[in-house]
Parts: structure tokens; sequence; C-alpha cells
């Protein structure tokens, strides 16, 4: 901080806590990237020198987890680069939300290493903490831990609502293949469909081939093919591509168009079939021997899609595939087309694509909105932490303690511990020599 309010101090961490670190042990592992069950070993060895006690703060010092930070309160285990602040001098909550609202950005530009980044613990001694007396810090927690749950209860019904959309998204697709979406269009009379099979909607199958090819998207005038992951989630992505070593090779009656109806035949069995249709190209792609063209009339491809992506679709694809791993199953083209489903009439089909379409796109509007609401609800708990980390938080109060005194008495703590330190590492040294004496004797 450039100015900081009054009575407060800057100070590197390490002069208010101490830090320490683990070592490997593959008998443990991490959770859910949480740091609480991993040897760690101190100086001196002691019976109880693999584990923590406390109010404890942990933060990874390798990987992706680079920046994240945790409270526990009690006991733990510490894996190695995962770093434990212990014996802390100041209000262990108040460090918490500092390092929360700080220590991420500040070690972006000080990790080392090339495939797995890391920190280093010069980068704890290089990290400045501004503190208040340590009243106003219990203030500040106080305030944070109030005005930070309301966040995440915001937070917590901001993220629930993908699944409710998700469910909405299903609902209208089953209303679709059932009849229901479209009664009131028919006034009420019953659905009128006849029983048919995907074969009677296709004209013919196309697939692509397996060719080695290089494993980055076609630039310019390159030519390549796309993988089964261009089309499963239900948007054409062109993205996900491969270029092909030579631009020969490329089969020009199996290249991608605009209108093309694609379906993957080998997926996991939850993605496996998930169809798309292509509405826009800007590279030149051709399929590949897991992605199949399906060649049908226009007007036909919607409804089509609407069914395949419905949960009695699903479930048919799924119990067509085949395949003893559940992490890639196939389907064929003789089971793809033996799958049942109505034909409406043609003014039947566009009203319920119609309806969908309507639907989706309400569904659509809203996840937008969810996504840029999450955006400012995270923003809003950084500033938050700036806020406080500012003294704007909470009013400061004359009367509390000030920071130097706070300071003298963690130095004075500091010596504390060192004596208490040394008397016990003279008793244990008293009394292997004891248990020697004893042993001679």
């Amino acid at each position: 901080m450039s100015e900081l309010p009054k009575g407060w101090l800057n100070k590197s961490l390490l002069e208010l806590c101490d830090v320490k670190t683990g070592k490997v042990d593959a008998n443990h592992a991490s959770v859910d990237g949480k740091y609480t069950f991993f040897t760690c070993a101190l100086e001196p060895m002691r019976a109880d020198s693999y584990s923590f006690e406390g109010e404890l703060i942990v933060l990874p010092g390798n990987g992706a987890n680079v920046g994240h930070v945790d409270f526990y309160k009690g006991k733990i285990e510490a894996y190695q680069r995962t770093y434990v602040l212990h014996n802390i001098h100041i209000d262990s909550l108040f460090l918490y939300y500092h390092l929360k609202a700080y220590w991420k950005k500040r070690n972006e530009e000080k990790q080392f290493g090339s495939a797995t980044n890391y920190i280093k613990m010069g980068n704890f001694k290089d990290y400045i903490v501004s503190f208040p007396p340590l009243t106003e810090q219990k203030r500040i927690v106080e305030k944070l831990d109030e005005v930070l749950a309301q966040v995440d209860t915001i937070k917590a019904r901001l993220d629930g609502i993908p699944s409710l959309l998700k469910r909405f998204r299903q609902s209208v697709l089953a209303s679709a293949v059932s009849g229901k979406l479209t009664e009131e269009w028919r006034g009420g009379s019953p659905a009128n469909w006849d029983a048919a099979k995907l074969k009677d909607f296709v004209q013919s199958i196309e697939a692509g081939k397996n060719l080695k090819c290089i494993e980055t998207p076609p630039v310019d005038d390159e030519h390549g093919i796309i993988k089964i992951s261009a089309v499963t989630w239900g948007v054409y992505d062109e993205g996900q591509s491969k270029t092909l070593p030579d631009n020969r090779l490329f089969i020009e009656n199996r290249r991608i168009n605009v209108g093309d109806f694609l379906i993957s035949r080998a997926n996991t069995i939850e993605l496996l079939g998930n169809p798309v249709i292509v509405h826009q190209v800007t590279k030149n792609l051709m399929l590949s021997d897991k992605v199949l063209r399906l060649v049908m009339e226009e007007c036909d491809k919607p409804w089509v899609s609407i069914f395949l992506r419905s949960k009695e679709g699903r479930k048919q694809i799924e119990s067509r595939s085949t395949g003893n791993q559940m992490s890639m199953r196939n389907i064929g083209q003789k089971a793809l087309l033996d799958i049942d489903l109505p034909r409406f009439s043609l003014e039947e089909q566009k009203e319920i694509v119609r309806l969908v379409d309507q639907y989706f796109a309400f569904a659509d509007t809203i996840e937008a909105q969810v996504k840029k609401a999450q955006a400012r609800v995270n923003n809003l708990t950084q500033s938050i932490l700036a806020k406080a980390f500012r003294g704007e938080l909470v009013p400061q109060d004359p009367n509390d303690e000030s920071a130097d005194k706070l300071l003298e008495r963690i130095a004075q703590a500091r010596i504390e511990a060192e004596a208490l330190a040394k008397a016990a590492k003279k008793a244990e040294t008293a009394r292997k020599k004891a248990e020697k004496a004893t042993a001679k004797g």
C-alpha cells in the first residue's frame, strides 16, 4: 500500500509468523486441492513432529494450486512444498484474509520452474503485510466474516442456476418429443405422429479417414481434420481440429460445409452421439473416421437434432452403444439408423423447432446474465478485501493499542518461544544422557 491508514504498519510476512514445509510421503495424497492430510517433518524430530496444531494457514507451494489459501483450526499434516503458517502473531483470520486478497497476485511474477511452477521461502520474506492495531484487526475480521458470508450466499445461488437451466432444457426437449409442447398449437387434440426410424429420415451416412496429423488447428491455406471434440458440446467448434501434413491428403467430398448434420460415433457414454448442425465454416476441414455426416432433407435436421438430444434419444443411443470401456464407447451405423423416433407432420415439426429455439434462447439469455453476475460477485469479493486492507471497511478507534505496541509484544513472544525451545532441547539431551547412563548401569 502506498499510504497506510493512521496506526497501521508494514511488516514482512516472516516477521509475523513461522513458516514450515513438509516432505514427500507416497502414502498420502491431496483431496480436491485440500492440503489437510500430508506428512511434514519438523526439527528437532519428536513423536509429534509430523503435524501442526492450532490456527494454521496453508499455502500450496507448487503446481496449479499456487495462490490458493486455506485456513484450518485444529491439527493437520503437510506435504512437500505445501507451506504452513503457524505461531501467527497477529490475528490469524486477519492474515488469512490478507493473503486471500494479495498472495496470488503478488506471486504471479515471482514463480520458478518451467514445467511446474513453484515458490520459494524468499516469496514470504518479500510479501509485506499491512496491519492495524489488534482490536481493529478483530473488527475487520468480524465485518469480513459478515459481508463475505452474504457474498457466498449470493454466489451459491448463482452457481445453482446452470443446473436448473440444464433441467429446464431437458424438460423442453421431453415435451417436444412427446407432443406436449405443441398441444396448444393443435388446439388440444391428441398428438398425431407416425412411428419411424432414423433411417426413414437419413438418405446416407458419410465418414472420413483416420490420418496422422499435426496436433494443432490449420491456419491460412492449410487443411485439416476435425476431432470428436468439435461436435461434443452441442455447437460445432472448428478450433477442435488437426492439421494434415500434406494438403493432398484432403478428401474434397468429405469437406465440412455449412448446414452439415454431424454426429460422433465414438466418445464417452455421456457424450456419444451428440449431434450438431454446422452454422459457420472458416477452415478447410474434413470428416474424421469418428465423426459421421448424416445426409437428410434440410427441414428434418432440426427435428432429428432435437430428438437425439432428448432423454429418450440419449437412452436409445446409449443402449445401442458397444465397447468394454465406459471411457470410450461406439455406435455403429446400422444401430444408429435403427433408432426409433416419431414423425410429425412437417407443419408441426416446424412449430416444435420454433418453440424449442425460443425456449432455448431464453435459457441462453439467463445463462449469459448469470455468468456476468458471477464475474461481478467475484470482483465484489476482491473489492471488499481491498477496501478492508485500505482501512475503509470499519471505523478506526483512537483507544486501540498501537501497532507498534503489538510489534513489541510479538518480539517478546519470539524471545520467550526461542528460550522455551532451547530449554526443551536441553531437557531432551539430558533425558537421552540419563537413559544411556541407566543402560550402562
